[in-house]
């Protein structure tokens, strides 16, 4: 499967025809992707999925006065991340880790397990943007470009709050040793 990223947003032919066919193929190519980034950011699958649908709705309702349909993807993007800040800005109860299912020995899973829950706690104990950063870098695979085009920042910012993050990421695995 092609990254997130070299997969065309929506072809020519549905960026200038219907709505709902144009969202749908969309959907299809990138839903996928964004719900893995929902997921980093909010760490609760339910609440992911909710995030993204909303999304999706979002642009299906604003197609007909989306200036560049070109940038529809860029769009839906930065709504899982608002709609994440928004979801995390409304949780009461604390986090929990997202983990993924054993695939090697019981003690390699084990081993692997809780270095994964160690990344996410400490994940989610850095400032907002700093964990968006990292999570649009290393879990959606975005170049510095896109990251930019996503948070609504320059490539500067992205690069400088990048950096900072993996000192304070780094810091904080370190503690917990």
């Amino acid at each position: 499967m092609l990254p997130e990223r070299e997969r065309p947003a929506a072809p020519a032919r549905a960026a200038a025809g219907d709505a709902a066919d144009a969202v749908t193929e969309l959907y299809r190519g990138h839903a996928l992707g964004l719900m893995r980034l929902a997921l980093v950011m909010v760490g609760d699958r339910g609440t992911a999925e909710d995030v993204v649908q909303d999304a999706f709705a979002g642009l299906y309702k604003r197609w007909p006065r989306l200036r560049d349909r070109d940038k529809a993807l860029t769009y839906v993007r930065s709504a899982v991340l608002n709609g994440s800040r928004t979801a995390l800005r409304r949780r009461r109860r604390p986090l929990r880790a997202v983990h993924a299912p054993a695939v090697w020995s019981a003690e390699a899973a084990a081993m692997v397990g809780e270095e994964r829950r160690e990344v996410m706690d400490a994940l989610h104990r850095l400032p907002g943007r700093q964990r968006e950063a990292l999570v649009l870098r290393f879990f959606a695979d975005l170049s510095v470009e896109e990251i930019a085009a996503a948070m609504g920042v320059s490539t500067g910012t992205v690069k400088s709050t990048t950096s900072r993050a993996l000192a304070a990421l780094g810091r904080i695995l370190e503690e917990g040793q």
